[in-house]
């Protein structure tokens, strides 16, 4: 075979990156979003391990505004699909452009502190090269610039 990596790419795609399936560790309890996982493919504003920090949204006004706000970026992020949009929780899928890999984005408002918690989480690997952090800073910059 002449591409024998193109190969093994594409075989590791069909194989994992469409046929991922929606964790069951996905929303909120006891107010707070799910840790991540020991892997290195996940960031949250609510973990405890440097590796994984990453700082909230902040906001000020009100916590339907920052919803509002937050929506709104979410609806001009290419391949992402919102699926829950309730009034202080937020869930999208975001779908990588090659692999069709889903990762899981969440959102907790937290209009007491004036913060967004978010939570980036691959579904499948064990790395994601730093895509879920670049994300949640891609959103913090369009939802910053939305005031």
């Amino acid at each position: 075979m002449r591409y024998p990596f193109l190969c093994c790419l594409v075989l590791i795609a069909a194989m994992g990156g469409c046929s991922s399936h929606r964790p069951h560790v996905l929303g909120v309890d006891n107010g707070s979003l799910s840790d991540c996982p020991d892997s290195p493919n996940c960031v949250s504003s609510q973990s405890p391990t440097p590796d994984h920090f990453i700082s909230p949204l902040r906001y000020t006004g009100t916590a339907d505004d920052a919803r509002r706000r937050l929506l709104s970026v979410l609806r001009g992020m290419k391949r992402t699909r919102i699926t829950v949009a309730e009034s202080r929780y937020v869930h999208a899928e975001c779908t990588s452009f090659l692999f069709r890999f889903v990762d899981d984005v969440e959102f907790l408002i937290d209009d007491g502190v004036k913060a967004v918690h978010v939570r980036s989480a691959s579904r499948t690997g064990h790395s994601d090269l730093g895509v879920n952090r670049r994300r949640i800073e891609t959103i913090r910059k369009k939802f910053n610039l939305q005031k």
